[in-house]
């Protein structure tokens, strides 16, 4: 080998050795501190992506409940959808991984050709080929090692959005089901108290023809009436609202579906104490965006290789004759090996740009993730406090309903006697249902919460 060939194998290898390509690291000053508790004293634990969400709508031990959710799984169109990408970003990995395989084609040509020999033309000739191609390309700097982690990454983000799509279904379903069923108690609630509205406004048009009361009472009981029969009008509206809603989330045509009116029996789970610090790593949207951050730093190892030459080896191997009846005898094979290197020099400051491009998706997908860890926490803290302080809020009000029950029983007594007005007992009456209807509402609250909580901590609390 000649001085100046042995000085260009020098300089190849040590460009090999010093090229290979890093990816960027992520400042830890980026990503949020997990705290070592909760405020409402429940503590973390380390991640746990891997764990099964469970049944957990069951908890609330409803048969119709179940029965929705699982019409759910089955139809629902944004589930389909996320499903649907998932598998894109699945055949996206395998594309990437078939760039790092040995890419292998038959082929055949046929041409015919004339030559100049001695400055006149020579004769014409036929000449036919057929074979395999070969080629392979050398990840020696990672460009598709890269490629391929960072399509990986992106299809395990696309689960993770599955799933937390999925999970978000689940929720909707439960939260519309038990507030269509807190809205059934309701109305049936307001039928009671127009019901003894309605008593009322008879014994007061009694006690007019007698003489004892003013015509103003019965305007007054009349008006009390027509404002309930307002009011459970109302109610209803909302209710088919909500049982529409309720076909979208089960992919059925609202037209079709109807949920019969029932009693709510659905139990109150209690979530215990310490469960969600074992739990909340499994979120799925936050395991999303963390394997979006990582894709991100994967492209950005793919834009820096750019940098260096692609090498690839090639070869054919067939056979060749000018005579097509010739052409598959062993004396007409052939065969070809090569390598092959290219490196753009001058491409306009493109590459530079692509490492730009690609390093400020990073720097987004790590402040996206940031983002996310913190909304996770902030949903699991909004919904334990909520949980507890709904807890005592339901207790008060409780004693609002007790008391305000015993009014208007002692009103309507006394009303009858003659002792106080229709104004005292209508007031008692309304005062008695605006504290039932709250304390439906806290109930109400109670069991929305309890799902909330269930979406924040990413799934179910069953660790076992």
């Amino acid at each position: 080998m000649s001085p100046a060939n042995r000085g260009l194998s020098l300089i190849f290898v040590l460009l090999l050795a010093g090229c290979a390509t890093s990816l960027p690291k992520i400042e830890p000053e980026k990503i949020p501190q997990t705290p070592t508790e909760f405020k409402e004293k429940w503590t973390v634990a380390a991640p746990a992506e891997a764990q099964p969400r469970g049944e957990w709508w069951k908890a609330f031990n409803d048969p119709v409940l179940d029965g929705l959710i699982e019409r759910a799984n089955q139809g629902n169109s944004s589930v389909r959808v996320a499903a649907a990408r998932l598998a894109l970003a699945r055949a996206f990995v395998r594309a990437a991984d078939a760039d790092r395989s040995l890419q292998v084609g038959l082929g055949a040509s046929a041409a015919r050709a004339q030559g100049i020999v001695g400055g006149n033309p020579g004769p014409a000739r036929s000449l036919f080929i057929a074979g395999a191609d070969l080629s392979y390309e050398v990840d020696l700097f990672g460009r598709l090692s890269h490629a391929s982690q960072a399509a990986k990454l992106d299809a395990r983000s696309r689960e993770g959005l599955l799933q937390s799509a999925r999970l978000l279904m689940q929720a909707d379903v439960a939260q519309t089901y038990l507030a269509l069923r807190a809205l059934d108690t309701e109305r049936a609630l307001v039928r009671e108290t127009l019901a003894a509205y309605r008593e009322t406004y008879a014994l007061t048009e009694r006690r007019w023809r007698a003489g004892d009361v003013a015509e103003l009472d019965v305007a007054r009981a009349a008006t009390e009436v027509a404002a309930t029969e307002s009011e459970a009008l109302a109610l209803e509206r909302r209710r088919a609202q909500l049982e529409n809603a309720l076909a979208v989330l089960l992919g059925e045509v609202p037209s079709k579906f109807s949920l019969p009116e029932a009693e709510w029996t659905s139990a109150l789970p209690q979530i215990p104490a310490g469960i969600p610090s074992t739990v909340l790593t499994r979120r799925p949207d936050v395991a999303a965006a963390q394997d979006s951050m990582l894709a991100a730093q994967s492209r950005v190892g793919v834009a820096k290789a750019a940098y260096f030459p692609n090498i690839s080896l090639t070869g054919f191997a067939g056979y060749g004759s000018t005579d097509l009846s010739d052409l598959f005898k062993w004396s007409s094979r052939a065969w070809l090996l090569g390598a092959v290197a290219s490196l753009p020099v001058l491409d306009g400051g493109r590459r530079k740009a692509g490492i730009e491009s690609t390093s400020a998706e990073l720097d987004g997908a790590v402040a996206r993730y940031r983002e996310q860890v913190l909304v996770a926490f902030k949903d699991v803290e909004d919904q334990l406090a909520a949980l507890r302080l709904l807890s005592e809020q339901s207790e008060a009000q409780g004693r609002a309903v007790a008391s305000a029950g015993r009014t208007t029983s002692l009103s309507g007594t006394r009303y009858r006697a003659g002792y106080v007005s229709q104004l005292e007992l209508l007031d008692a009456q309304r005062s008695e249902l605006r504290n039932r209807r709250q304390a439906l509402q806290v109930r109400s609250d109670r069991y929305q919460s309890t799902v909330a909580l269930v979406r924040a901590l990413g799934g179910g609390w069953d660790v076992n």
